[in-house]
């Protein structure tokens, strides 16, 4: 191969990797549409369309429910707003006059879609609604299910729900705080504390007092769900069998039992430390001591300094002892403001003594350096020993609980008959839809198909390409910028070292050409063929017979065809000496005699 196209195959393996890496990028950017429920006929994708059309259908209920509500009506039937105060609240903010608006997603809208939006920042908001019928905790499952968007994110705020319970006294114009409530399930962020609730309150069965029991922390990171101004669905679903499990988008992110993940336990422990009990004076509670027997040894100096002059060092010969450090600077000029009565005696500025560069070691006073004192040993202090008289770590003695009980069915809750929205925020817009109550987890999941699901299409569909969603993570993230640049070098450098030979293997192959191709004078091939005439007349001095003769051209017919084998196996890859080339470095020869070309002759029948 000449160098010339070897350049061009070099370029063309470049291109290729380049070629591959964008289509790769661009395959990687195409949207995957889900299909989320097949049975359902809400959404109706045109792909042949520049832009994703979708045929939206109000979700419709496909069994038995508690409570649904969409807003797609457009106006608030059965919500009622509270009218009440918030207790032990300054008077400006206490009112729960908090605004609400029944609006469109502001992003990722889809046609006919609207939800409750939170409008007000820095405001108590109460909303509610009684249920269709009230839930009570006997037989069947509880799941609770809603969707929320921070679609400005969230400084501070909840975008919880609150199950009141049943009641002879509920009153939805003075829902507030401290409402009495079964469940309390939904989103909660202040500051970094990204928070995922679900809270229920049970009841004492000796006092009758309700306690707050709160499920352990899920071990995911949410933050996204608070920070990427998506729609996220979020499902509690309660068993009677005391267990529960908490979803996002339909995926678990927590999930335990109620006798065992919450916090305060349900059930109280049956003994508990004796409040009457009182540790002894005498009680010994060190585990090590000082030695008490132990002394200071006669040589030990407590006045010895820790670090003293080093008495080996030598002022160098340079040192300037005469100059000063800082000198003040010639060129600067007292302000012609400058007034002597009020600001004093007019001082230049000082500046480094220019004598006292880098070419001298230093200037001032010498001063010797200082060194750590061999000699210091500080404070003496006594060695510690174990304690004889150490008896552990006090504890009271325990007694039974004089408050314990066992309830072996926390599932069965004080029923409830409405729902509540009772929140404050730093934020706006906060975005409440498709609120569903019920008992089966189908009718669920095909609620959040036709709701949920309809939105997720349509984020999908409008989400940025690859390319744009890596830059969008590099400004977040700089330090991204340095894993790109290696993700990009490692396979550019691989194709340049497979792709691009040395230059050696040109060099090799364009001496091997003109050592072939180098024609043979007519002089120095007749010197070669006395040569091997006198090596054939060598073993033939004793000859007695032509069958000698014919036996003496035998075997040097072998030893040419294996001469002729070991340099076919060496010049394997060169075919430069060819019959078409021999005959031309024959005829470069002139004509010549005749012995010359007999001799051409056999050689040519031999090989």
């Amino acid at each position: 191969m000449v160098p010339g196209m070897q350049f061009q195959w070099d370029w063309l393996c470049f291109s290729v990797l380049l070629f591959s890496a964008v289509g790769a990028e661009s395959q990687a950017s195409e949207v995957e549409v889900e299909d989320f429920d097949k049975n359902s006929e809400n959404a109706n994708v045109d792909k042949g369309a520049p832009t994703l059309e979708v045929v939206y259908k109000t979700p419709m209920p496909t069994g038995e429910v508690y409570f649904t509500e969409t807003f797609d009506d457009g106006i608030l039937s059965g919500w009622v707003l509270s009218q009440t105060k918030k207790e032990d609240t300054d008077e400006d903010i206490a009112k729960y006059d908090g605004r609400w608006e029944i609006e469109p997603l502001k992003e990722n809208m889809v046609p006919g879609d609207r939800g409750l939006v939170l409008k007000s920042v820095a405001k108590h908001h109460a909303i509610s609604a009684m249920l269709t019928q009230p839930f009570i905790f006997d037989s069947k499952p509880l799941i609770i299910q809603y969707e929320v968007n921070f679609q400005n994110g969230i400084d501070c705020g909840g975008a919880y729900v609150k199950l009141l319970s049943k009641s002879d006294d509920l009153n939805l114009e003075y829902l507030y705080d401290k409402t009495s409530y079964t469940i309390m399930f939904g989103p909660d962020k202040c500051g970094e504390d990204y928070k995922l609730h679900f809270i229920f309150r049970h009841k004492h069965p000796k006092t009758g007092d309700y306690d707050e029991k709160h499920a352990k922390r899920p071990d995911v990171d949410l933050k996204k769900f608070y920070t990427d101004k998506k729609t996220h669905l979020y499902t509690l679903v309660l068993k009677p069998d005391n267990t529960f499990e908490v979803s996002i988008d339909q995926t678990v992110v927590g999930k335990g039992s109620l006798l065992e993940d919450m916090v305060p336990p349900v059930n109280p422990p049956e003994k508990i430390d004796d409040p009457n009990d009182k540790k002894p004076e005498d009680w010994d509670e060190r585990a090590k001591i000082s030695d008490p027997n132990a002394v200071k040894p006669e040589d030990w100096n407590e006045d010895e300094p820790p670090n003293i002059e080093d008495p080996d060092a030598v002022k160098p010969d340079d040192w300037l002892d005469d100059e000063p450090e800082y000198i003040p600077d010639p060129s600067a000029k007292k302000p012609e403001d400058w007034d002597e009565e009020m600001d004093g005696e007019w001082e230049a500025p000082q500046i480094p003594n220019p004598k006292c560069d880098k070419s001298v070691s230093g200037c001032g006073e010498w001063v010797r350096p200082l060194i750590s004192n061999p000699n210091y040993k500080g404070k003496w202090k006594p060695p510690m020993m174990d304690n004889p008289n150490y008896q552990g770590i006090w504890n009271p003695q325990k007694i039974p609980n004089p408050d314990y009980f066992e309830d072996p069915h926390p599932f069965r809750m004080t029923p409830v008959s409405a729902v509540g929205l009772e929140l404050w925020s730093m934020t706006s817009d906060i975005y409440f839809d498709n609120f569903i109550i019920c008992s089966d987890k189908e009718v669920a999941d095909r609620w959040a198909a036709d709701g949920w699901g309809i939105k997720k299409l349509v984020a999908s569909a409008n989400e940025p390409g690859m390319f744009s969603q890596l830059i969008t993570a590099a400004e977040e993230r700089p330090w991204l910028w340095i894993l790109y640049v290696l993700t990009l070098a490692l396979p550019v450098g691989l194709g340049i070292l497979f792709c691009w030979p040395a230059k050696k293997i040109d060099e090799d192959l364009e001496y091997k050409k003109t050592d072939v191709a180098k024609p043979i004078t007519k002089g120095e091939l007749e010197q070669e063929i006395q040569g091997q005439d006198e090596e054939l007349e060598g073993p033939n001095d004793n000859a007695g017979d032509g069958d000698e003769g014919g036996e003496n051209e035998d075997s040097d017919e072998e030893n040419d065809i294996a001469q002729g084998n070991c340099e076919e196996e060496s010049n394997k890859s060169n075919k430069s000496g060819s019959e078409d080339e021999m005959k031309e470095a024959d005829e470069s020869t002139g004509s010549g005699d005749g012995p010359a070309k007999s001799v051409r002759k056999r050689r040519v029948r031999k090989d």
